[in-house]
């Protein structure tokens, strides 16, 4: 009945998990009560995963898959975000503020190597307009986008064609694991190593870290997974909605014009032509001139300005025909999905958190999105005994 009731109570409000209970399991158990039961059990995979992380400190973490390495392996980072509440105030809300998660991807995957460029052409939905607009707009770092021109007549259909007669390259999932955390960075990274240890991801052939262009991710990347040879990837969607935005900052009264100079700009991006990619950046970013630092972040300036400094920091990270020839990938969609799956159980408008208690929970969450089994393996094995409920609520009715 435990194990029912917090598997429910990590997809859902503890509410919703309570009136799921009842009407699908005839199981009566108040949303507080659930409440203490999942955070009780959070809180004992949190002293897990601190074990493990120690042991990793102290080179002792056994890998436990030690007898074959993955082929393919890939860390994907990114950050959500939670709302918490003042501790010890009683009931009701009490100085709220958002607080910030961070969530580690940690996969295993099968793909091909090849010797040359599998896909020298980027795909038709970065060249489509309707398309590259969603997801410009879809990236939540990016900047600020205007509206595509208009499609050409017929385009669909065509675009429909080539994706029939097209076979895509991309590399196949086999397991995720997540880690999850409202730890600082330091921690988080002692976090995510100690996971990608523990399933010999460090062991395997080929290897990559995938996010955006956030600094805090490759300070990680090179304190923790550098050294253990991953190479690191500038996620290619955060990239194309700075060169989207870039491109219509450049050409304010031209949408065509600006569509071109997108469309330029992503293929010298995808062939990895880092260099004339930044010698042209720099060119629309000096005639439209530097910004101050009072510029709003929609004015044309900044957003070019932006751009350019995003490729600047990352060109060393953008070398994707030599990732694609390595049956890597270039994209950290994984994680962006992972991280609404995260949300969807922890971010509300009117959801309002203990710190403690959203830790507990966030380590619920990732126990039953991670698909190595490790929720089956906790239920299996023996757990501290606690009761489920107090004394006083199990006395017979007089």
């Amino acid at each position: 009945m435990l194990q029912k009731a917090v598997r429910q109570a990590a997809k859902v409000s503890f509410q919703e998990a309570s009136d799921d209970l009842q009407e699908l399991a005839t199981i009566t158990i108040s949303a507080s009560h659930l409440q203490r039961l999942s955070e009780r059990i959070g809180r004992e995979w949190q002293v897990l995963r601190d074990n493990d992380v120690k042991a990793f400190q102290e080179k002792r973490l056994p890998c436990a898959y030690a007898q074959q390495a993955p082929a393919v392996a890939a860390v994907m980072l990114d950050g959500g975000r939670v709302q918490t509440r003042a501790e010890d105030n009683g009931p009701g809300v009490y100085e709220p503020r958002w607080h910030e998660t961070k969530v580690a991807c940690c996969l295993t995957l099968a793909s091909k190597e090849y010797a040359q460029d599998p896909q020298p052409n980027p795909p038709a939905k970065f060249l489509d307009p309707p398309q590259v607009t969603r997801l410009a707009a879809e990236m939540k770092s990016g900047p600020r986008v205007a509206r595509s021109p208009k499609a050409p007549a017929g385009s669909e259909q065509r675009r429909k064609k080539r994706r029939r007669g097209r076979k895509r390259i991309r590399s196949k999932k086999l397991v995720r694991t997540v880690v999850a955390t409202t730890a600082n960075s330091e921690m988080f990274g002692w976090q995510m190593a100690a996971e990608v240890q523990r399933r010999g991801l460090d062991r395997a052939k080929r290897k990559a870290c995938v996010c955006d262009g956030q600094k805090y991710n490759w300070t990680l990347f090179e304190l923790h997974l550098l050294a253990w040879g991953f190479i690191g990837i500038l996620d290619f969607l955060h990239l194309l909605a700075y060169l989207y935005g870039a491109a219509f900052a450049a050409q304010p009264n031209d949408a065509a014009a600006a569509w071109q100079q997108y469309e330029q700009w992503l293929r010298w991006a995808w062939a990895g032509k880092v260099v004339l990619l930044l010698g042209s950046l720099r060119a629309a970013a000096k005639k439209v001139g530097a910004p101050s630092p009072k510029t709003k972040e929609d004015d044309p300036r900044r957003i070019l300005a932006d751009a350019l400094g995003y490729v600047e920091n990352n060109r060393t990270r953008m070398d994707y025909p030599r990732y694609r020839c390595l049956g890597l990938p270039i994209s950290s969609a994984p994680v962006e999905s992972t991280i609404k799956q995260v949300n969807r159980r922890i971010k509300g408008s009117e959801k309002f958190w203990l710190e403690g208690g959203a830790e507990a929970v966030l380590q619920v969450r990732a126990a039953y999105l991670s698909e190595d089994g490790r929720a089956e393996r906790y239920w299996s094995r023996p757990r501290p005994y606690q009761r489920a409920a107090g004394g006083g609520r199990l006395r017979p009715v007089a």
